[in-house]
C-alpha cells in the first residue's frame, strides 16, 4: 500500500499499473492532472503477512486538489497475490 501511494505521489503510472490485478486494472491510468498527495495514514490491516494469499487495508491519503483545497480520501483496499506478487484488486 505504502509503496502504491508513493507511486501516485510521484505519478509513476506503470508501477500503479503493474502492481494492479489484471481483472481490474484499467487499461490506462492518467495522472496528468491529478492532485499532490500529501500524506498517508495507514488505518487498519487484515492478513497481508507471508502467510497470508489475502489482506485489506484501510487508510486516509491526504491531498491538495489542484485548485489549491485540501483534503483526503478515506478507503479500504482489498489486495491479493497474484503470481506470487500482492496487487490492488479494489475498494471494498
Amino acid at each position: 500500500m505504502r509503496s502504491r501511494y508513493a507511486a501516485f505521489a510521484v505519478r509513476d503510472t506503470a508501477y500503479l499499473l503493474g502492481t494492479w490485478h489484471p481483472d481490474t486494472r484499467p487499461r490506462e491510468l492518467d495522472l496528468a492532472e491529478g492532485p499532490r498527495w500529501t500524506g498517508l495514514d495507514i488505518l487498519a490491516t487484515t492478513g497481508g503477512s507471508a502467510f497470508h494469499t489475502e489482506g485489506t487495508v484501510t487508510f486516509r491519503a491526504h491531498f491538495t486538489a489542484p485548485g489549491g483545497t485540501p483534503d483526503s480520501q478515506y478507503e479500504h483496499s482489498r489486495f491479493t497475490r497474484h503470481d506470487g506478487a500482492w496487487v490492488y484488486v479494489e475498494a471494498v
